[in-house]
C-alpha cells in the first residue's frame, strides 16, 4: 500500500439553484446549512435565460422576468438569514440559461446545489432536462437535493466506490463527513451477475474476484485513516444482483451518499452513469456526484 499521506482537498462555496419551487426552496435552505457547516459562503442564482428569451420577447415581458427574479432571489434571502443569521450570502440574476448560469457561478471549485425537480429554468429533473445537465456537465461536485427536509440525521456519509482509482473524489467524501462530524461509511457492490460469461470466470473463481474487492475497499478505507486520522471510517462490500437498488437502500440509512462521476467516453459530450442516474432520480438522500477531473485536474478535457 501506498504510504505517503493522502492530500486532504478543501470543500468550496456553494452555489444553489433558485426559481421559486417548493424543490428549489428546499434545497436553498439545505445548501445553506452547507454552506454554514463548511464555513462558506451561499450564493443564489437566479438563471433568467433573458439572453436567449430576447430573440423572441418582447423589453416588457424581459422586465417582468427580471423583476420576478430579483423578488425571489430577494425573498429566498430573507429565508435563509432568518434560519442562518451569521451567514454569509449573495445573489446573482443571471441572464445565462441555467445550466451555463449554474456553472458559470461555480467557477472552478465551488459545489452546485440543485432541487430534484422545479419550475422554469429548473424544471422536471425527473425528467431529465437541466437538473439532469448540470450533474452530467458540470466540472465541479454537484449535489442534488432529495429526500424528506426535515429528515433527521443519521450521523454517517456513504461513499459508493468501485476500485481504487475512487481515493481522488473519496476524500471529497471524507471531508463532507468531517464537516458533519459524522463517521464515512465506504461501500461497494459486489454483483455477481455482473461477471457471469466473462473472461475473468473462466481465470479466476468468483471467491477469488470478491476477495481481491474486498482487499481493495478496505485499501481505500486505510488511505482515508491515514489522511483523516480522527474520522471513523467503516468499509463494507455488499452483494447483491441490483448494484443501484443497494445503493438506493443504503441511502435511507445515511445523510449524504457520494459516487463519482466516469470519463467522457472518448473525451465527447456529458457522461453520468446508470447508477449515478438512478440515484437522483431515486434516492431517499441528497446525492452528490463528483467529476474525475474536479479531483485529477487535466485528465478529463
Amino acid at each position: 500500500m501506498n504510504t505517503e499521506i493522502p492530500v486532504r482537498p478543501e470543500l468550496g462555496a456553494v452555489v444553489v439553484g433558485v426559481d421559486g419551487s417548493p424543490a428549489a426552496r428546499t434545497a436553498a435552505l439545505w445548501a445553506a446549512d452547507e454552506a454554514d457547516r463548511r464555513g462558506r459562503a451561499l450564493h443564489l442564482v437566479h438563471a433568467a435565460d433573458t439572453d436567449r428569451r430576447a430573440l423572441y420577447a418582447t423589453a416588457e415581458t424581459l422586465q417582468a422576468v427580471r423583476e420576478a427574479g430579483r423578488d425571489l432571489l430577494n425573498d429566498t434571502v430573507s429565508a435563509v438569514q432568518e434560519r442562518f443569521p451569521d451567514l454569509a450570502v449573495t445573489k446573482e440574476l443571471s441572464r445565462q440559461e441555467p445550466v451555463a448560469g449554474l456553472r458559470s457561478a461555480a467557477g472552478r471549485r465551488g459545489t452546485i446545489v440543485v432541487g430534484h425537480r422545479g419550475l422554469g429554468g429548473f424544471s422536471a429533473l425527473m425528467l431529465g432536462s437541466v437538473g439532469l445537465g448540470v450533474a452530467a456537465r458540470a466540472e465541479v461536485p454537484v449535489i442534488v437535493v432529495r429526500g424528506e427536509g426535515e429528515r433527521p440525521e443519521t450521523g454517517s456519509v456513504t461513499a459508493a466506490v468501485h476500485d481504487a482509482d475512487d481515493l481522488g473524489w473519496l476524500l471529497l467524501a471524507a471531508a463532507e463527513a468531517e464537516a458533519r462530524k459524522a463517521a464515512l461509511r465506504i461501500v461497494s457492490v459486489w454483483n455477481v451477475l455482473a461477471h457471469v460469461g466473462s473472461v475473468a470466470t473462466m481465470l479466476d473463481d468468483l471467491d477469488g474476484i470478491a476477495r481481491q474487492r474486498v482487499h481493495e475497499v478496505k485499501e481505500l478505507a486505510d488511505r482515508v485513516r491515514d489522511a483523516y486520522p480522527d474520522l471513523i471510517v467503516g468499509h463494507h462490500l455488499e452483494t447483491g444482483t441490483s448494484t443501484p437498488g443497494i445503493l438506493i437502500e443504503a441511502s435511507s440509512r445515511t445523510d449524504l451518499i457520494v459516487m463519482g462521476r466516469d470519463h467522457r467516453p472518448l473525451g465527447v459530450g456529458p457522461s453520468l452513469g446508470r447508477v449515478a442516474h438512478t440515484l437522483i432520480h431515486h434516492a431517499h438522500c441528497p446525492v452528490e456526484i463528483v467529476p474525475t477531473a474536479f479531483v485529477h485536474p487535466g485528465e478529463e478535457k
